[in-house]
């Protein structure tokens, strides 16, 4: 059999290859997880491979060190399956095999093997954009869903999301323009297309149009805000266009309501509200126990340290924002500890991005103001290479830009501000830095 974009199936069941169908969905456009539809798909076909390596492959993109031993059980058990799978399945549990072992790089070119193949193998896609983006390589965020597009034909209800990816590939490269108009490409249907409507969003974000990006958010919440597990995201891109427009108030509001703790099922949703609290730390605002609050629920153990150097920064500054410094500094020798013995994607990330931001923050928390300059200035410019985006990545900025506040170091903040692409309009967050440093 085949599915519904003609790539071959090792299974002849129809109703589990519509549950599948239905997974597949509900990744792409994050409404519910999929795992109840992969779990009917298994129970239809007890023999068919491809809905293990899914659920494998699912969990493996929330990041979440606790899930990555489902993961190996899934892998385990389609091992067993794979005589009856077909070559592309097979080459989909080589890769999530690859993801698991933490070659998050192998994965990549692994998927994109198959999208050479098969360009409307949308796992092959979603998984492979969503490691291009933990990643950093804004060149394959944008090359990957560009290439497959021309296969795509216009009624595939699924061609939306790949629009969705597409467009967001173009923001992380600057194309802004070409970014909004394929966004709005996207939701210009019926299909609610998450990924898109937040694409769109980092758009109006790097070019400071802090009206226009709560409006287009607001506008759109009926797609991202119920039932989506993206919805938190969206939060918090609407509670740093309060903050370019250096509305606390209006941010710490929507971290109450949509970023807290209670709203934070996984490390994913917990980094947003971490990240929102630092930047506001930064400006001098007291956030008062929500330090503690984000804290709650966030995986302390050793054994979590290591999985995503990305994770590993915001849980330091958690620490750090709550001053338990002796858990920071627990943490920073975890992952040095981690780093050492690992030989994966992140122990290289962690090396050459994430301990040196880690120890630059550190310095920043007992006002050596030169000391994290030095630490932190030099991890800037290669940033991505511990994935996130540029708006997310601009927490480093700003937090150099304190820095250059606290050392009275002018030069240095006007060349962190001029490289700032909202300072080309002057956004009230720009010109609070402007004055900061100049007081």
């Amino acid at each position: 059999m085949k599915d519904r974009r003609d790539n071959p199936v090792g299974t002849w069941s129809a109703a589990a290859l519509d549950h599948a169908e239905t997974a597949l969905w509900r990744m792409a456009s994050f409404f519910d997880a999929p795992i109840a539809d992969i779990d009917a798909a298994i129970a239809q076909d007890p023999q068919w491979m491809l809905p293990h390596v899914m659920r494998a492959a699912f969990l493996l993109t929330l990041t979440e060190p606790s899930l990555v031993g489902d993961a190996k059980a899934a892998l385990r058990h389609a091992d067993k399956l794979a005589a009856h799978a077909t070559d592309r399945e097979r080459a989909h549990l080589a890769a999530a095999h690859r993801c698991a072992r933490g070659d998050w790089h192998g994965a990549c070119i692994a998927w994109s093997a198959i999208l050479d193949e098969h360009p409307r193998d949308l796992y092959a896609l979603q998984w492979a954009h969503l490691f291009d983006f933990y990643r950093g390589d804004a060149t394959q965020l944008r090359r990957r869903p560009e290439r497959v597009l021309p296969a795509w034909s216009l009624d595939d209800a699924l061609r939306p999301y790949v629009l969705g990816m597409h467009a967001f590939g173009l923001e992380e490269c600057g194309a802004y323009r070409q970014a909004e108009a394929v966004g709005l490409e996207a939701v210009a249907g019926p299909a609610k297309v998450p990924w898109a409507t937040h694409a769109v969003a980092h758009v109006m974000e790097m070019q400071g149009r802090c009206e226009q990006g709560l409006a287009w958010l607001r506008a759109r919440q009926s797609d991202w805000a119920d039932g989506n597990g993206f919805a938190g995201h969206h939060w918090w891109h609407l509670a740093l266009f309060h903050l370019e427009s250096l509305d606390v108030p209006g941010a710490l509001a929507i971290y109450d309501a949509h970023l807290g703790g209670n709203n934070a099922a996984l490390t994913l949703h917990r980094l947003d509200g971490a990240a929102l609290l630092w930047r506001i730390h930064l400006l001098g605002a007291d956030v008062g126990a929500r330090w503690d609050d984000i804290a709650s629920g966030w995986d302390w153990s050793p054994e979590a340290v290591g999985h995503s150097a990305f994770n590993d920064v915001h849980g330091l500054l958690i620490r750090l924002g709550q001053q338990r410094w002796a858990q920071a500094d627990s943490l920073i020798e975890a992952a040095q500890k981690r780093s050492d013995s690992a030989d994966d994607s992140n122990a290289d990330m962690t090396r050459d991005i994430g301990l040196p931001l880690m120890h630059g923050l550190r310095a920043f928390s007992t006002d050596c103001f030169n000391d994290a300059l030095a630490l932190i200035s030099p991890v800037r410019a290669i940033a991505h290479r511990f994935g996130g985006s540029h708006a997310q990545r601009d927490l480093i900025t700003q937090t150099l830009l304190a820095c250059a506040a606290g050392a009275r170091d002018v030069s240095t903040a006007a060349k962190l501000l001029s490289a700032r692409p909202q300072s080309a309009v002057h956004t009230p967050l720009t010109v609070h830095w402007m004055d900061r440093v100049n007081s």
